[in-house]
């Protein structure tokens, strides 16, 4: 395959140097999900005052203090996404599962008896987890009454001479005119006057079809450290690396019976237009937090989340194909597939820190409940270079927001049997959560001790509602999606 390295601006008639990414690209790296162990998942997170499990040091990393021994755990996933989309009324579902094995760690525990020695305990733990799985499936399909597919390529294309259409080819152009060269190639529009275009659509109703098929994961290892004084007060430090790797594959197809009695020109009757988007990248962050046990049965705890600073790269091929009636070089099926990688510049994300304030009341070995409540101000989600996105930066600061998250979790204990229930409400990230609603979990579990050795199993269920663009701009029309993820998660922990 060809490959472009395309490093900077080559006309002025174009911005940016990368592809069109979104807000919507950002909250893919700054939106959590709970995963992790079997016991984390069922109680919904819950464990910023709980510790003892090697997911919990992800919410406060003091968590790995409160173990009394070593122990190391693997965990395994299976991932169950639906969506239900709506598109101008037209019903559609898409069913996808996968298989993952998404947590694997240690922690080693040291105790000092030395009745002198205030610091009674140290721990160092090492985990890694799959922090949230982007295996995706959507399939949208309805008749939009306005708006065509071809505003996106027009849109583009307004302002761009014809002779760069004309006299340059897709490898020399940056994102913006490519689409413009795209849409041109497809006989999409016609130049009207000077920098100016029409479209070659015909108006009127279009049947439209949206195709996204998404592989990949947000990746983190934890180094930890954690302390206590007293047996009463438990401190702990993450030192973070992430990893990403996403492949977005998408494909929006458009027919129309309009007439074209108002064209003189060729009159496009269908229009399919292919993508694939591959990011990957890796990133840094840290956690501080503390525990305190202010009774035998109450804790507290406290934990900081600092953002996550990402370097990120992104990969691109598109195509484009249409049939034309009258076009003026007899070509009825005009396909354009360039052999071309686009590969755009490195640049920088940095996601919101988030605090995490926590509650647990234990019963002895009976059980526990427990409760967090974390806030992160996704209006401080920034990418870099700024100059490049001054116009999304100041859009993601105008129109995200702070997110209250809480989480609720409880543990009975039955001898050598714990089962385990938990819920989680999380705001959207937007002012107006018609973009991406709330949302809303529930989970439960059970775990049996065979001393040495323990197995737990949880069910976690959780929706939420968002809109979905068929392409990223000249037409806002968007299918309203319910997504509802299932998912039952295994793991096996072992002291050691």
């Amino acid at each position: 395959m060809k490959k472009i390295y395309i490093l900077s601006l080559f006309l002025s008639y174009f911005v940016g140097i990368s592809q069109e990414n979104t807000s919507k690209d950002a909250l893919r790296y700054a939106v959590d999900d709970i995963t992790g162990t079997a016991r984390f998942r069922s109680m919904s997170g819950a464990f910023g005052a709980v510790g003892g499990d090697l997911s919990s040091i992800n919410i406060n990393p003091a968590g790995s203090a409160i173990f009394s021994n070593n122990i190391a755990s693997i965990t395994a996933s299976s991932f169950n996404i639906k969506n239900n989309s709506n598109y101008f009324g037209t019903k559609t579902k898409e069913n996808y599962s996968v298989l993952d094995l998404n947590q694997i760690g240690a922690v080693l525990v040291f105790t000092d008896s030395n009745p002198e020695n205030n610091w009674k305990k140290i721990s160092v733990a090492i985990n890694y987890e799959n922090a949230n799985n982007l295996d995706n499936r959507i399939f949208s399909a309805g008749t939009n009454p306005n708006n065509s597919i071809g505003n996106y390529f027009l849109n583009f294309a307004q302002g761009i001479p014809i002779n760069v259409l004309e006299n340059y080819s897709y490898s020399d152009l940056d994102f913006g005119g490519q689409q413009a060269y795209l849409g041109y190639n497809a006989y999409l529009f016609d130049l009207e006057s000077p920098e100016t275009y029409i479209s070659n659509v015909p108006s009127g109703r279009y049947y439209q079809e949206n195709q996204i098929v998404s592989n990949g994961y947000n990746g983190k290892l934890s180094g930890n450290f954690a302390t206590s004084y007293k047996n009463k007060l438990f401190l702990g430090v993450n030192l973070n690396a992430h990893f990403t790797d996403f492949t977005k594959r998408f494909s929006v197809f458009e027919s129309n019976n309009n007439p074209i009695n108002d064209l003189p020109r060729s009159s496009i009757k269908h229009i399919r237009f292919d993508n694939e988007l591959y990011t990957y990248g890796s990133g840094f962050s840290f956690n501080l937090g503390a525990i305190l046990q202010a009774t035998k049965e109450f804790r507290i705890g406290l934990a900081y989340e600092s953002p996550t600073w990402y370097n990120l790269n992104d990969e691109l091929i598109q195509g484009i194909e249409s049939v034309s009636i009258n076009n003026p070089d007899n070509n009825s099926n005009p396909k354009f597939y360039p052999d071309v990688l686009n590969i755009y510049p490195t640049y920088k994300l940095k996601t919101p820190e988030k605090w995490t304030v926590s509650g647990a009341y234990v019963f002895g070995n009976r059980g526990l409940i427990s409760a967090d409540i974390s806030r992160k101000d996704y209006s401080n989600t920034k990418y870099k270079p700024t100059k490049y996105y001054d116009d999304l930066n100041i859009d993601m600061s105008q129109n995200l927001t702070q997110a209250i998250e809480v989480r609720l979790g409880g543990e009975y204990r039955i001898k050598q049997l714990s089962l385990r229930a938990g819920y989680r409400f999380e705001e959207s990230p937007f002012k107006v959560d018609y973009a991406m609603g709330d949302l809303t979990g529930y989970s439960g579990g059970i775990g049996y001790n065979f001393g040495e050795s323990k197995l737990d199993l949880a069910y976690s269920n959780s929706h939420r509602n968002y809109n979905q663009s068929f392409v990223s701009s000249g037409m806002n029309d968007t299918a309203r999606i319910r997504t509802i993820q299932n998912n039952v998660t295994l793991t096996y922990s072992i002291n050691f």
